[in-house]
């Protein structure tokens, strides 16, 4: 399967602004690129790259001051199946985690561990560990939230979004990863490219978020968001939460003006 991703993305800046973009395609992913993955801008300014402790690619720049739009538009090739499923995949005892994985156990900015323990011992001790507990914690944020665009807070934790109930993507997934984090399943937050391939279409494309739990010794992908196995997911950068992925951070005054993200399948 061939699919064109990109996006364009216009500011307006009352004055030069520092912004950190984390706009390019995971490294795992660099191969299956058919066209380079580059951001171009308007007007053209210089931008230096570097990698975080994640592994993902992030962009510096100084955004100049008025109008500035970044932007790209690039075609990946993908296996065109499914998300996987892996009900066999057992659940590795704490002690026994690779160390680079702990972090993902613990609770961070929009993951509120402590808050939400005794809730997730109650929902789900019972639950065998492994592969059927984190299927049925992600069934359990998926029927909590009702979708919608104007739910969308940037500062809503996962917490809330199970008080209120409502929220995007990026609110399942939190609610979803701080779950399993109870319940001692490493869990971290991811985000990228998926369109609406071999479904219906859903809405306007934007970026979307999912996790991924260490499960059998791997990280295996699970959306709370759909629940179910999607097609043609393009992953640009993963982390604890959607603090380390934001996919645009700006160190000062900057209003978003206009907002486009492509996401399509594209004929052999």
């Amino acid at each position: 399967m061939r699919i064109r991703c990109g996006y364009e993305i216009t500011y307006e800046c009352p004055a030069p602004t520092p912004m950190l973009l984390m706009l390019n395609v995971r490294p795992e992913r660099l191969s299956d690129l058919e066209s380079p993955d580059l951001i171009r801008s308007n007007p053209l300014i210089d931008l230096t790259q570097y990698r975080d402790q994640f592994g993902n690619l992030c962009s510096r720049i100084l955004a100049p001051a008025g109008r500035f739009t970044v932007s790209a538009d690039f075609v990946i090739r993908d296996s065109g199946r499914p998300d996987e499923i892996f009900p066999d995949a057992e659940q590795m005892p704490v002690d026994r985690l690779p160390d680079d994985v702990i972090v993902f156990l613990l609770g961070s900015r929009y993951v509120e561990t402590q808050e939400l323990n005794d809730l997730a011992w109650k929902l789900f001790g019972d639950i065998p560990p492994g592969w059927a507990r984190a299927q049925a914690i992600v069934k359990y944020a998926h029927e909590r939230i009702t979708f919608g665009y104007q739910h969308a807070r940037p500062t809503k934790t996962a917490t809330q979004a199970h008080e209120e109930q409502l929220g995007v993507c990026r609110d399942y997934a939190h609610l979803a990863i701080a779950l399993c984090r109870c319940m001692n399943i490493p869990a971290r937050y991811c985000t990228g490219y998926m369109g609406d391939i071999g479904i219906p279409v859903e809405g306007v494309m934007d970026f979307s978020a999912w996790m991924e739990v260490y499960l059998g010794g791997a990280w295996r992908t699970l959306d709370a968001r759909h629940n179910k196995p999607r097609i043609g997911r393009v992953m640009m950068a993963m982390g604890r939460d959607a603090t380390d992925v934001a996919i645009i951070t700006h160190f000062g005054p900057a209003t978003l003006a206009e907002f486009k993200v492509i996401s399509d399948e594209l004929p052999d």
